[in-house]
């Protein structure tokens, strides 16, 4: 490994002036403003939710945001994730030594508080650049060229990234994972017994229907670095966009398609989330009368009508699960959204979710033909059941990259 990342410092987003994206992340998501920085053109505001820290780079500066690098893209995503390293200089050097490409060379900034040195590098993953961040012995609350934003304490629904979820081009995982590895130190995390690195996990909907291909990387040994996770389409017959082809267009490459958000308590954190007016998916009705859904729930030791409620996903069993809810996106091009996840012992993402939320939606659609009394949907005849299949459909559209 050229230059074995440690932790996450940051993840940063660049957004055009006036989009009230750090708002809304205020006032939906309990994040709570850290540091700000006005100059050059560019507003660039640090908010946190427990160890979660985003960076807001607002406007179109003559030159780069501090920390970072102008994606000069033209669509609000997530465009850069910053990572502590032991020596910026040294990894630079080593980056380079692989070919990467190293848009901005060590930089040393300072201030009353004391020092850092970064680089920026680019990454094989569309517009998504990587900052490489030495800061030993500095005493401020973000880094040095910000100002501390006074602030009450928040919520805090959330305690740190759980994971990054990379939209990726078909067949491009193996790439981008070998990349990772060399470069950064990643290694493969197995989603499924005796999972081959180069095939990852497929999570098929069905014969012809499309699904997912998952493949996760972990962080050097004794890092703090949330999972990676790549995520492409699988081929299949049908028509349209899988929401995963969806953000590869909308976002013109790949990139950060979501960040997952731990939360100690899911029923806290949504209920927050919807209290607040934050936007948040719902799945199918049918999601939650699968057979057998209602004791997977009741032995996770949960509520099943209270989740389905809220909308929370659940996956798992040995007394190992996951319950995930997911937001619509925050941004009108769907580039980016959230995932808030909790884990009772399980390390995987959802995967079992991926297969029930397309059986569901089968089952709801067969329901709401019985209930049209025939093979043919009458909109005339049952405008509640057809409103209700459609939602569902979007919803899953959404969820976990929407086989269609």
């Amino acid at each position: 490994m050229a230059a074995p990342v440690r932790r996450l410092c940051h993840i940063a987003f660049h957004v055009p002036a006036g989009l009230p994206f750090a708002r809304d992340l205020q006032r939906f998501f309990g994040f709570q403003p850290l540091a700000v920085r006005e100059a050059d053109g560019w507003r660039q505001l640090a908010l946190r939710s427990g160890d979660a820290v985003f960076l807001v780079n607002e406007g179109a500066g003559l030159g780069e945001p501090l920390y970072g690098l102008d994606p000069h893209h033209g669509i609000p995503s997530a465009t850069n994730l910053c990572f502590d390293v032991a020596d910026a200089d040294a990894a630079a050097r080593a980056l380079a030594a692989l070919g990467c490409s190293v848009p901005v060379p060590p930089v040393s900034v300072r201030d009353e508080q004391g020092a850092a040195t970064y680089a920026v590098v680019t990454s094989p993953a569309g517009n998504l650049s990587l900052t490489l961040l030495e800061r030993t012995g500095f005493s401020g609350p973000f880094l040095p060229g910000f100002s501390p934003v006074p602030s009450a304490p928040g919520p805090c629904w959330f305690s740190h990234v759980d994971h990054l979820t990379l939209a990726c081009n078909p067949s491009s995982s193996p790439k981008l994972m070998h990349w990772f590895h060399d470069c950064l130190g990643f290694h493969h995390l197995p989603l499924s017994p005796g999972e081959d690195p180069e095939l990852g996990l497929e999570v098929a909907a069905g014969s012809g229907l499309g699904g997912l291909r998952l493949t996760a990387l972990q962080g050097p040994v004794g890092s703090a670095v949330p999972t990676l996770v790549l995520a492409e389409s699988l081929p299949r017959a049908t028509s349209g966009q899988d929401q995963v082809e969806q953000f590869l267009a909308r976002n013109r490459g790949p990139g950060l398609q979501h960040v997952g958000l731990y939360t100690p308590s899911i029923k806290e954190a949504t209920e927050g989330v919807a209290g607040a007016g934050g936007q948040l998916l719902t799945p199918p009705e049918a999601y939650y009368q699968q057979p057998g859904k209602v004791e997977q729930i009741l032995a996770a030791g949960h509520e099943p009508n209270l989740l389905a409620q809220q909308g929370v996903l659940l996956d798992g069993d040995r007394g190992k699960f996951l319950l995930q809810v997911f937001t619509k996106s925050l941004f009108a091009e769907d580039t980016f959204f959230l995932e808030l996840i909790q884990r009772q012992g399980a390390t995987g993402f959802g995967q079992g979710n991926i297969r029930a939320l397309w059986q569901s939606v089968q089952e709801q659609a067969a329901r709401v033909q019985e209930a049209c009394k025939g093979p043919k949907l009458d909109a005339a005849a049952c405008p509640g059941a057809l409103e209700s299949l459609a939602e569902g459909l979007l919803e899953l559209r959404d969820i976990h990259g929407g086989l269609e």
